[in-house]
């Protein structure tokens, strides 16, 4: 798995899954509202996948040079997830959907999150922090923005079983998450205790 996130190909298939999924939505209607509704929606649903993926690997690694290990698969989520916004930027345009700033915040913030720091050229100090409070965070974007979707609160979305899943999802990831990194930390206290 590890080998696949951090290739070329995993890049290109990312890039071109987004341009089939503009493809793909241009055949089902003409209209562009229409057109960019679609392609916000899928191209939603294939970052979701492309942050699950170096989520799990980072659970899953065991090496202390997980920096390098997630540089590259965080870039290409960084990538997908920056042509959906432009689709979802659209979106909202063609159709004219209200914003409300406040909801706007946390999003906000997660996309500041997404497009800065797997850029980081250098590691810094707290980096296993970072990355923790990262995936954490965007954890909880993620589930919220769905949680949103089932309730209706966004304009053009009705609740499908897709949302169930991505909740489910998430929700288990981020449960095994937060196990690991607690039992990560009451390790350390033993450790710590035993030394002293």
């Amino acid at each position: 798995m590890e080998t696949l996130l951090k290739s070329k190909t995993y890049w290109i298939f990312g890039v071109l899954f987004e341009l089939l999924i503009l493809v793909w939505a241009r055949n089902i209607d003409s209209d562009p509202a229409a057109i960019f509704q679609l392609a916000a929606r899928y191209s939603g649903r294939l970052s979701l996948v492309y942050f699950l993926l170096p989520w799990w690997l980072y659970m899953l690694a065991n090496k202390q040079d997980f920096f390098q290990l997630l540089q590259k698969p965080l870039r290409t989520f960084a990538v997908l997830h920056f042509i959906h916004f432009i689709f979802l930027a659209l979106n909202v345009h063609l159709n004219a959907i209200p914003l409300i700033p406040v909801k706007l915040i946390g999003g906000t913030l997660g996309y500041i999150m997404i497009l800065f720091i797997p850029f980081l050229r250098h590691p810094i100090k707290f980096k296993k922090e970072l990355y923790n409070g990262y995936f954490l965070y965007m954890g909880v974007v993620m589930i919220v923005t769905y949680i949103s979707r089932i309730k209706g609160d966004f304009e053009g979305s009705v609740p499908s079983p897709i949302h169930y899943i991505a909740i489910t999802t998430l929700a288990i990831t981020m449960l095994l998450f937060l196990w690991q990194l607690l039992k990560r930390l009451f390790s350390k206290k033993s450790l710590n205790k035993t030394s002293a």
